[in-house]
């Protein structure tokens, strides 16, 4: 035990591997951390945005992009192998036993490098010296419902791109973004950082130094500006406005027949300092 500290609280979990014991102490000589006296500024924040594409995690507004661990994509051939194995068996037999113990041992060999990761990708954002991180509020559940049935006039079932989805959902699951902006907001508040949530509507389509919406489909990865020669990817595009939204210098956009409309911008204010981001990391062709 710490000097000066004392025992709260200790919390007993039984896990596929064993008992763990948690404990939970206090200490005076903890400063009270208060969010409330960081003034984000545009030195001082970061925007994060979530990838899940190919092998990125997440593209920073500094022009960074995190690798990705698909811990459950790694393991899935393994843990189906048991699954089967253990639905064969006769269920309350001893072999069934054994195989449920293996199987729960193949869960926690997913859940264990996932969060793994999630610390680890938390300490490397927190290390970039900012005090302020902004990312997505994504509703994470409605992300991975199922689509919708589709019938004809018969009754019958028609194709709704249920299959594709459900890869996505899977893929969504597998990245466990809850689970690592809770992991961010722990690592934070112990090093006094503060996150943030900001709405990201717009943010993946509008080009961060200009009024124009340039990614409206999502399979534009990409774009290359030919008036300042820079090739802008757009999960950075996004990960700075995501800034631009937190510092309240996202401009106001409307929906008019169905197509997005610029109403108020503060978008110069700003361009500079989004074009010095893009061409901090990578060059242009």
């Amino acid at each position: 035990m710490p000097d000066g500290f004392k025992l709260i609280n200790v919390l007993l979990t039984k896990k596929a591997d064993g008992w763990y014991a948690s404990l939970a102490l206090e200490g005076k000589s903890i400063p009270t951390f208060n969010p409330d006296e960081i003034v984000p500024t545009w030195g001082n924040s970061i925007g994060i945005d979530v990838v899940l594409h190919e092998d990125d995690y997440l593209a920073t507004s500094d022009n960074i992009k995190l690798p990705s661990l698909k811990s459950f994509r790694k393991s899935q051939s393994r843990l189906a192998k048991v699954s089967k194995r253990k639905a064969l068996k006769k269920k309350g037999s001893k072999s069934r036993r054994l195989l449920a113990k293996r199987e729960s041992r193949e869960h926690q060999r997913i859940a264990r490098p996932r969060k793994d990761h999630a610390y680890n990708t938390a300490h490397e954002l927190v290390c970039s010296d900012k005090y302020v991180f902004f990312y997505e509020d994504l509703r994470l559940k409605n992300l991975t419902k199922r689509n919708q049935a589709k019938q004809d006039k018969d009754g019958k079932y028609l194709p709704n791109g249920q299959s594709a989805k459900s890869g996505l959902n899977k893929s969504w699951l597998d990245a466990a973004f809850g689970q690592f902006f809770s992991v961010l907001d722990y690592i934070a508040s112990k090093t006094g950082a503060v996150t943030r949530k900001c709405n990201p509507a717009y943010t993946s389509q509008l080009l961060s130094y200009r009024d124009e919406f340039v990614f409206t489909d999502c399979g534009i990865r990409e774009w290359y500006d030919e008036k300042e020669n820079l090739l802008v990817e757009r999960d950075v595009n996004s990960a700075l406005n995501l800034k631009r939204v937190g510092l309240g210098m996202f401009p106001t956009i409307k929906c008019r027949r169905g197509n997005p409309v610029v109403v108020a911008s503060t978008t110069n204010s700003t361009s500079k300092d989004v074009l010095e981001s893009l061409r901090s990391q990578k060059p242009t062709p």
